[in-house]
């Protein structure tokens, strides 16, 4: 895969977020470096950085797929209110070979675990 100038701009933005943007808040930033870009260039880049394994894709966080530059392992927590995703840096003391006693016919590669909160923001609201 060959590094463009648009795939660098998008990876860059998202090394330096921890806010996990939304494919949509990703173009708004871009465009201020990269006035012409599309929308569809930036979904299809986002697309080929995390098939390549340089960026993230949580799709199981909301409605709405969103993006993390950090690709080393960590879990995500998501605020039931407003939709904000962080990460969680304590580790989890899983290992994919205690899943092996799962009854099923799949050959078990990984796990997505989602933990669900109301954020500081939210709940001093309440």
């Amino acid at each position: 895969m060959r590094l463009t100038k648009q795939r660098k701009i998008i990876l860059d933005r998202l090394k330096k977020t921890t806010s996990h943007p939304t494919a949509v808040e990703v173009y708004d930033e871009v465009r201020s470096q990269m006035p012409n870009i599309s929308l569809g260039t930036v979904y299809r880049n986002l697309d080929i950085l995390s098939r390549q394994g340089m960026i993230r894709k949580i799709e199981t966080c909301g409605e709405q797929k969103r993006f993390d530059g950090n690709i080393d392992p960590h879990l995500h927590i998501m605020c039931t209110d407003c939709g904000c995703v962080r990460d969680v840096h304590d580790e989890l003391n899983l290992d994919l070979d205690d899943l092996t006693s799962i009854k099923t016919d799949f050959k078990i590669t990984g796990l997505r675990l989602e933990l669900l909160g109301i954020c500081p923001g939210c709940a001093s609201d309440k």
